[in-house]
């Protein structure tokens, strides 16, 4: 299968694909439907196969039909929709979008982001059942009715790095073809599971994982609005679900409702549970494991992989804690940290496989970097240190990289740096990570004002949030007198919260 369409039109009509709290569930036929419904919209706002849609649309069923319905038509680009004004301005432009969809009567930073360049403003009237909707545009236009073929990209998202800009990765049809595949494979899905989604789908985790997957094994997917850990065992009496999969830090959550929840654990046997994302610690699989009395399914993804590239396997006992798995998919190996070959032991993790990108859109030197061919592959550096066991059991020990992991939420230090230099009383700053019980990491941030100046970390942290999403705004400020640096003089985040005393 080398295209989305091809994995999900293959299924019986009347079976359920797409639910939602206190909906009646979409089929696959009324999916198809709905599908053909899009493509005309869209190709009646001018809007063709290799054009650029983003989407800004709350968490839920909609949000899952429109990416899957969109990208069998066009290009879906799916955004964070507590972004501010200026963050879509800056992601829309980078993405070259066409169009926008955003839910009718919506007049937030969105659409204003949009009405800077123009683009097609498509809204979206949400219907019955779960997930069916309607487009509506003042947009005209005509595109050629042509189908993306498995060279097209059928998604782009942004992933943070070590320098300023964020990276642009494409992933084609066959890329999202492969991993949903992949995962479906790894999982061993049939249209017998149901997953209950609760996460953003926004990401590729929640898109691929979660949506793809289970629609390409001729499964459902009932969408949660998003993560309430107070409403999660409501909503599994209500979904009924097989499975489902999460960051570490909803697993806690739900691990300490599980007490008072036991019936409902009961009444509803899970197959297994999933996590990916960031690294789950091995005591906390070990108490989902015992808490469902079902297998943990630690997984390892990345955007640049259209999100599997190890999983640990399923069946009792197989799994190990601290480990994320076998290689899933795509063939997983250990290079030379600088030099472009494979190695045995510790060293860098590599990728090579169907669902990898062709690379990073208009970015050469990324792709010099983080692309290297031998032994006749093409294989991805993935920024992360690790080591395989006897058994071929991958073990990360380490991120090569200085993003910031705050509980699967990527984030640029860089990009923080520039928000806080914006400060008028700020002259220097340096973002960093620091750990935290719960999350893994979150956001530190160093900073010396100008000289006469003055400013309190709450002014600073409420300069940050009118200028970044939630997640990136730094919880920890220090204001000090000099920031230690290198011996070269530089500014070093690595190791910077031990120096600070945050450790």
């Amino acid at each position: 299968m080398q295209t989305l369409a091809e994995l999900i039109q293959r299924h019986p009509d009347t079976a359920k694909a797409i639910g939602a709290p206190g909906r009646d569930w979409m089929t696959y036929g009324q999916l198809g439907t709905l599908t053909q419904s899009v493509r005309r919209s869209l190709r009646n706002a001018g809007v063709g196969a290799q054009d650029r849609v983003a989407i800004v649309l709350p968490n839920g069923p909609e949000m899952a039909a429109a990416f899957v319905t969109v990208a069998q038509s066009a290009t879906t680009a799916p955004l964070n929709p507590a972004y501010k004004e200026d963050e879509f301005a800056f992601y829309l432009d980078d993405l070259k979008a066409r169009a926008i969809i955003v839910e009718a009567g919506y007049d937030g930073p969105a659409r204003a982001a949009a009405k800077r360049f123009g683009l097609r403003v498509i809204e979206l009237t949400a219907t019955d059942p779960a997930g069916a909707f309607t487009l509506s545009t003042d947009a005209t236009g005509t595109a050629e009715d042509s189908s993306p073929t498995a060279d097209d990209v059928a998604l782009i998202l942004h992933t943070s790095g070590t320098t300023s800009r964020p990276k642009i990765v494409p992933l084609l049809q066959a890329n999202i073809a492969a991993s949903a595949v992949h995962i479906g494979a790894s999982l061993a899905l049939t249209p017998a599971d149901r997953c209950m989604n609760v996460m953003p789908l926004f990401h590729i985790h929640g898109l691929i994982a979660a949506v793809s997957a289970s629609l390409a094994a001729g499964g459902s997917v009932w969408c949660a609005p998003g993560f309430d850990a107070l409403k999660f065992f409501g909503w599994m009496e209500e979904a009924r679900p097989t499975w489902y999969t999460a960051v570490p830090t909803m697993h806690q959550a739900i691990l300490a409702r599980a007490g008072r929840n036991a019936a409902t654990i009961a009444n509803v046997p899970l197959r297994f549970l999933r996590s990916s994302s960031a690294s789950l610690p091995g005591p906390v699989m070990e108490a989902l494991a015992e808490t469902f009395k079902a297998p943990v399914i630690e997984g390892y993804g990345m955007t640049e992989a259209a999100h599997q590239m190890a999983s640990n396997p399923l069946g009792a006992g197989k799994q190990k804690p601290g480990s994320v798995g076998v290689e899933a998919g795509p063939l997983v190996r250990v290079a030379h940290e600088i030099e472009n070959r494979l190695v045995d032991g510790v060293g860098e993790i590599v990728i090579s496989g169907p669902n990898v990108t062709p690379g990073y859109e208009g970015n050469p030197e990324a792709n010099e970097k983080n692309f290297f061919e031998t032994d006749g592959r093409r294989w991805f550096r993935t920024g992360d240190q690790g080591a395989f066991d006897a058994e071929g059991y991958l073990t990360l020990t380490g991120r090569l990289k200085e993003i910031i992991n705050r509980g699967g939420e990527k984030v640029s230090p860089l990009e923080v740096d520039g928000v806080l230099s914006a400060h008028p009383a700020v002259a220097q700053v340096v973002t960093f990570a620091i750990p935290h019980d719960k999350l893994g990491e979150d956001i530190g941030a160093a900073i010396v004002l100008k000289e006469g100046q003055d400013a309190t970390e709450r002014e600073i942290r409420d300069f940050a949030s009118t200028r970044l999403v939630a997640f990136k705004v730094p919880r920890k400020i220090l204001i000090l007198n000099d920031i230690p640096k290198g011996a070269t003089g530089k500014l070093q985040r690595i190791g910077l919260a031990e120096k600070l005393g945050l450790v």
